[in-house]
């Protein structure tokens, strides 16, 4: 089908010509939404190939949550006793 056509669409267009622009997003063109000249938003066809973003530079698992360890402290007590002393804070 080749590049779809994108075109500009203020926030009027859309609710004034609203008949016009469904007949063309079902024809396959693609209309990019203005609010006083800002881009904020696209119409598209359901049918459209979603964008690819450009990978700047590969993932990397260095650091952050990937060096984290489980540490064992001196204090570990079983379960079931931590929540019994929770539970007495409770009556």
């Amino acid at each position: 089908m080749g590049e779809p056509q994108v075109e500009n669409l203020s926030q009027r267009e859309l609710r004034n010509e609203s008949g016009r622009v469904l007949r063309a997003v079902g024809e396959g063109h693609s209309f990019v939404l203005t609010n006083r000249g800002i881009a904020v938003g696209r119409i598209v066809p359901l049918d459209a190939p979603a964008p690819t973003l450009p990978i700047a530079r590969p993932a990397k698992r260095i650091g952050g949550w990937a060096a984290l360890k489980p540490q064992q402290s001196e204090g570990d007590r079983p379960m079931g006793q931590i929540l019994d002393e929770l539970r007495e804070d409770r009556v």
